[in-house]
């Protein structure tokens, strides 16, 4: 070799730490690739999440939009009156229903995704 031509630059890697993992030990993907004992339970451990923040969600919905009858109900029973006057009924299910559905909506994605990302993370291994 001359020199002005310098050696050529070789840079090894090995496995990235948060790759490595002890002898024996499989990674979560892999237990649910492979339909382990293990890996349904993971995979069933994430479904009952969902189900408990939909389940959550829809109880929400129930208790706020499903006793609206009964608060309408209410003047009528308390002094015998006719019932609520209409443009009171008509305000409430026309707007003020749907910010408590949005806003419902919102948390029950919202809590959703942090439960898969919590699932991704735990099959990662973070």
């Amino acid at each position: 070799m001359s020199a002005e031509q310098r050696p050529r630059r070789e840079v090894v890697t090995g496995v990235p730490r948060a790759a490595r993992r002890a002898p024996g030990h499989a990674p979560a993907r892999s237990e649910i690739s492979e339909q382990t004992t293990l890996g349904a339970t993971y995979v069933r451990s994430l479904m009952r999440s969902q189900l408990r923040t939909a389940l959550r969600a829809l109880g929400t919905l129930a208790l706020l939009v499903g006793t609206l009858p009964l608060l309408f109900a209410l003047p009528t029973a308390l002094d015998g009156s006719s019932p609520s006057p209409e443009p009171f009924v008509w305000a409430v299910l026309g707007v003020a229903v749907y910010p408590v559905l949005w806003l419902t909506a919102r948390r029950y994605v919202r809590r959703a995704e942090r439960n898969e990302e919590d699932f991704t993370r735990l099959l990662e291994g973070r």
